[in-house]
């Protein structure tokens, strides 16, 4: 299949002599639903940055679409719920004024939004169930509902590929539960690439296709069935029955 994320021999570090990632080699096809996992500080979120393009690999190569990443020309392709998405402050801004600014952001819009940006806006609440509160200030909402927002944001653009890093932070595990669902029914429905980065898999398990596990290298990927009986985390041990 088409590759949206291939990945060869990459390797990066934010000084030198001291590598978060190395020899990483990772391809991921269009369509595909893919969890990273790894402990906290196992490189993941720097995982993230390079397969965006936000950071250029020290050695090896890294595309997006067939493109260098680093170079990629279509950015307004990428949805992208960086860790811990937050309004600032206080800030009053409704469901769907959240949402309308991912719309903004993909067509470099100035000025209100046109008839079909204001569709595409209500039907990503819909999909993520938020039409009854989608004019409701989002800081009222729990933070499940909150993820629920930047995800409708994220596909007001109309992403290939979206990449979610550790969303459910914060998150009770009832929310973390309905918020891996809703991503496994837009996988359904939209044909979107889903790359779900997380310390924890628990939630997504069932859905995903593929597993990967990332300690500064890639250490595991597969179906998650195949998992060697326990994955041992510093801070958490994960065991399967």
């Amino acid at each position: 299949m088409p590759l949206a994320v291939e990945l060869e021999g990459v390797s990066f570090g934010y000084r030198p002599g001291q590598r978060v990632l190395e020899d990483v080699r990772l391809r991921l096809g269009e369509g595909e639903f893919v969890a990273v996992a790894g402990p906290n500080g196992g490189g993941k979120t720097t995982l993230v940055r390079v397969v965006l393009g936000l950071e250029r690999p020290t050695e090896g190569k890294a595309f997006l679409f067939g493109e260098a990443a680093h170079r990629f020309s279509r950015r307004r392709v990428l949805g992208y719920l960086a860790q811990r998405s937050q309004l600032a402050g206080d800030a009053p801004a409704t469901v769907r004024e959240v949402v309308s600014a991912g719309r903004l952001a993909a067509g470099g819009l100035l000025g209100p939004l046109r008839r079909r940006d204001r569709e595409l806006v209500s039907e990503a609440v819909q999909r993520v169930g938020l039409h009854d509160v989608a004019d409701v200030p989002l800081r009222t909402l729990s933070g499940g509902m909150q993820q629920r927002a930047f995800i409708a944001k994220a596909l007001a653009g109309e992403p290939s590929l979206l990449v979610l890093d550790e969303p459910t932070t914060g998150v009770d595990a009832e929310s973390q539960e309905s918020l891996a669902a809703l991503l496994d029914r837009l996988h359904s429905e939209l044909g979107v690439t889903i790359l779900y980065v997380s310390h924890e898999f628990g939630a997504v398990e069932r859905f995903v296709q593929r597993l990967v596990l990332v300690r500064r290298t890639i250490v595991f990927d597969g179906p998650p069935g195949r998992l060697p009986g326990v994955w041992h985390d510093p801070s958490h041990a994960h065991a399967r029955q």
